[in-house]
């Protein structure tokens, strides 16, 4: 099963998209809204004693179930009138089928593809296997690059067209650290070309950044002499 994806700069009619519009998401008051502080790098980083592969399946398999999840919270605002295109930034991302058919869908019909395959591949015992002894197939990391590509392209549509959404349900903390940590896993270990990821690089430098140590409060300052002698009469 060869499964396909494309990008492209124009609207499904040919005419070229709108103009950028202000990415709240890169303001300071939100990034700096996280649910975890420490560095994320230790998260990723492969353990001593694990194969490759199976950090790879495991945590493969995590982010799916994440976005999936994160999806979902604003899946309702996300429809075909809304998001007649699955978009992020300047970009337009088309479905290409098993023959290599392109087909023109709705950020909420891509999505569904995406989310539809990696459930079926991610739970193949053929490919993610979860019995001891059981080899992984030659084809495992394309198949892993494929998913995280497909994922990436969830993320991005929802920093791009769902954030408000996401704010209102005071979810941004949790989206952000998801991403930043998705992000930190793709670079260790090279599964997504920076090409396809770039589009969101003002985002990912940001939030890959070790968040910035709190200003240390003042000392408060020491009582006066006739404040500590002072005596309330009663």
């Amino acid at each position: 099963m060869d499964w396909l994806m494309g990008k492209s700069k124009t609207k499904p009619n040919g005419k070229k998209p709108p103009a950028e519009e202000k990415k709240q998401y890169v303001e300071p008051e939100f990034t700096k809204i996280r649910v975890v502080d420490f560095d994320l790098k230790e998260l990723v980083v492969l353990p001593r004693e694990i194969d490759l592969n199976e950090w790879l399946a495991s945590n493969t398999t995590t982010f799916f179930n994440l976005i999936n999840l994160q999806y979902s919270t604003i899946s309702e605002f996300c429809t075909g009138e809304t998001c007649q295109a699955m978009t992020a930034c300047s970009t337009i991302y088309y479905w290409y089928d098993e023959r290599g058919k392109k087909t023109k869908c709705t950020a909420p019909q891509y999505v569904d593809f995406v989310m539809s395959l990696c459930q079926k591949l991610v739970t193949d015992e053929e490919i993610f296997p979860t019995k001891y002894g059981k080899e992984f197939p030659n084809s495992f990391e394309s198949l892993v690059k494929k998913i995280c590509r497909y994922l990436f392209h969830v993320l991005a549509h929802l920093y791009w067209a769902h954030f408000k959404e996401t704010v209102a349900l005071d979810l941004h903390g949790h989206l952000n650290t998801l991403y930043a940590h998705f992000i930190v896993f793709i670079r260790e270990f090279n599964l997504i070309d920076p090409k396809e990821t770039c589009i969101m690089d003002d985002l990912s430098e940001i939030l890959c950044s070790p968040v910035p140590a709190p200003a240390p409060s003042a000392p408060a300052p020491a009582p006066s002499p006739s404040s500590q002698n002072h005596v309330t009469e009663r």
